[in-house]
């Protein structure tokens, strides 16, 4: 393979006067080194190829290929889009090593971090990359509503004409939308008649992906081909034009919905459903479906950052995590984040027989609640033991308060370390209790440390330990995320409000508040596992974050807030009534197991942190007494007809 990359074409990323790119497609050619950027269509630039390559065998005094083997030669292209001074790479799934021999040759051109893979959504696709341990090379999904209307926006493309149509990176489909069609009407004759002689040629091609070149938005509707081809649109006259232009407008009206028929990215359901279709998610439910097997509330709100693989035994870096330090590049600055690289250390320490890992950081709170101060930083890691078919993945917390946090409130290292320290041992503490209580949290929670730099406020840096929290994924979904069509059936209704109550119990007990004494119950913490029916299986608490907060108020104070699961759900389940007794009676049965089991067993709680310094300034200890004394004293059923009296308020 020679060095140098030949160009058909102006250069990557070149101008016209205006500041408008002159190509924002390209084709790479990797088995030749050739790129091909001349302005058209993917498929006119392999058309391009196969001229050039002829012509080039000839002046070598080649004799031309037969069709088969150069139809082999036009196949061993892959599409490329120009976005900025990104190149995207839109792999072939069932080719992904020629997508990464073109990758390479790309890297001969730009920087690698400015070379993303299109393709999150197809499976092939993910795991090719993923097992390379550079999911964050794969073009992050727009995850605010301003990312979807700058994707829509950009998204605008011509082909030979007008730019009347959106782009879909994914899967290289231009579409046409009911409004785009409409606005053909102020065109004068001349262009309206190449409009549509260019919508009605491009609509019976494919490209080499199989895909139309061009689509009727949404996707199912339009103007059906054979209504295209029932005009010559070379051969009418002006008002036959018009006439057979308005015929087929009318067709494309009809056959949209009308919250659809205009473009307009401030409507929810039009920038919804444009989005997921430029994502390559044609299917309108497909929309709801998990991204990378986590739930639905994780998808869109991952970014994913440089990571590593295992080749025979030893941690491959990627290479741009050297690049990123000091680097003045945007992108560079994005990616930077030392932690990923110390978790990868943890994790290959612990499992020995890694396959490849990939570290991922949640782009912002998935609990709906306020945010509270202290580290709050949430990560999710993929990994793959070399024997194992199945992936584990995992979600990482910071702990709230570390040493980093201790120093800049003015303790002393040492004084930051101890308090590091007390503070984990204080959140294990607070979950074997909350267990001790019945609270349903993940099995296997274990307390790590990375060593972060810490920058002095009087100059220099030095080595601190940073604690952090590991646990298993919980494969379901929070509980204040469940898509309200689901309670349209009765019978997930009664089962969600049985398992609801039966959370509530404990959760009340323990008096999980946030700082402002707010009970936190169903805004995010507690995960619906369904079963395999699809059925409400089981409440697993992610997270007992405010845990023994409050230890002292009386529990009926929390019968406002232990009546929301109701309230909240009101508008949407079939039998109100039915929802509320199921709930309130499982929440009642489980308090009185609670208190009974206690009644029974009292040595064993009284005993549990007997070790612990019993300090009324709320040293976990108290708090626990205190805690057991209030849920001896408390008449369940006297709570549970208060929490019923809240239901109407």
């Amino acid at each position: 393979m020679s060095s140098a990359i030949t160009l058909l074409g102006e250069p990557l990323f070149t101008a016209d006067a205006s500041g408008k790119p002159l190509s924002r497609i390209a084709t790479a050619f990797p088995r030749h080194d050739l790129l091909v950027t001349l302005p058209g269509i993917h498929v006119m630039q392999r058309n391009a190829f196969v001229e050039w390559y002829a012509a080039e065998r000839r002046r070598r005094g080649l004799a031309d290929l037969p069709g088969p083997e150069m139809d082999l030669e036009w196949q061993a292209a892959v599409d490329l889009i120009v976005a900025g001074d990104t190149v995207l790479i839109r792999p072939d799934p069932l080719a992904m090593p020629l997508a990464f021999q073109a990758d390479e040759m790309l890297q001969r051109l730009l920087p690698k971090h400015r070379i993303h893979f299109l393709g999150v959504l197809n499976a092939r696709v993910r795991d090719a990359i993923r097992q390379r341990g550079e999911l964050w090379r794969i073009t992050p999904l727009p995850k605010t509503p301003e990312e979807m209307r700058a994707m829509i926006e950009s998204a605008r493309i011509g082909i030979g004409g007008r730019e009347i149509y959106y782009y879909g990176l994914a899967t290289g489909v231009r579409y046409l939308t009911c409004q785009g069609f409409e606005e053909l009407g102020l065109l004068d004759d001349p262009a309206l008649r190449a409009q549509l002689m260019e919508i009605s040629d491009f609509a019976g091609r494919r490209n080499a992906a199989g895909y139309p070149e061009l689509s009727f938005f949404p996707p199912g509707t339009g103007i059906p081909r054979a209504e295209l081809a029932r005009h010559d649109w070379s051969s009418l006259d002006p008002a036959e034009l018009r006439r057979a232009w308005e015929g087929l407008r009318d067709i494309f009206v009809a056959r949209v919905k009308p919250e659809l028929r205009r473009d307009d990215p401030d409507t929810i359901e039009w920038r919804n459903r444009m989005a997921s279709v430029l994502m390559g998610r044609e299917d309108e439910q497909a929309a709801e479906e998990p991204l990378l097997g986590l739930s639905p509330e994780f998808f869109l709100q991952i970014e994913w950052l440089p990571g590593g693989r295992i080749e025979q035994g030893e941690i491959v870096f990627d290479p741009v995590i050297e690049q990123m330090a000091g680097s003045t590049d945007p992108e560079l600055a994005r990616l930077l984040d030392e932690k990923p690289r110390k978790f990868i250390f943890n994790f290959v320490r612990e499992y020995g027989d890694l396959e490849h890992v990939n570290i991922g950081r949640v782009v912002s709170s998935l609990s709906r609640r306020p945010s509270m101060r202290g580290r709050r930083d949430v990560y999710v890691a993929v990994l793959k033991q070399l024997q194992s078919p199945e992936e584990i993945v995992s979600i990482i917390r910071m702990q709230k308060q570390g040493v980093r946090e201790y120093l800049d409130l003015g303790y002393g290292l040492m004084d930051a370390m101890i308090r590091a320290e007390e503070y984990t041992e204080y959140i294990l503490d607070r979950r074997l209790g909350c267990r001790q209580l019945g609270m349903n949290l993940p099995v296997r929670v274990v307390a790590r440390r990375i060593s972060e730099h810490y920058d002095a406020r009087e100059g220099g840096a030095f080595p601190i330990w940073t604690p952090y929290f590991e646990r298993h994924y919980i494969r379901g979904t929070a509980t204040d995320k469940l898509s309200p069509r689901r309670f349209e059936s009765p019978d997930f209704a009664r089962a969600c409000a049985r398992l609801l109550g039966a959370a509530a119990a404990p959760n009340i007990i323990v008096g999980r508040c946030d700082v402002r004494g707010g009970p936190l119950f169903d805004d995010g913490d507690e995960v619906m596992v369904l079963d395999d029916a699809g059925m409400p299986g089981d409440i697993v608490v992610a997270d007992h974050t405010g845990a023994f907060n409050d230890y002292a108020s009386p529990l009926e104070e929390f019968a406002p807030s232990y009546a929301l699961p109701v309230r909240n759900r009101t508008d949407f389940l079939p039998d109100v009534p039915g929802f509320v007794n199921v709930y309130l009676g499982a929440l009642e049965e489980r308090l009185r197991r609670i208190q009974e089991d206690y009644a029974n067993r009292r040595k064993a709680f009284d005993t549990l942190f007997a070790h612990l310094p019993n300090q009324e300034q709320g040293s976990f200890a108290y708090r626990w007494k205190r805690v057991l004394s209030r849920l001896e004293e408390t008449d369940s059923a006297a709570l549970v007809s208060l929490i019923r009296g809240n239901l109407s308020r």
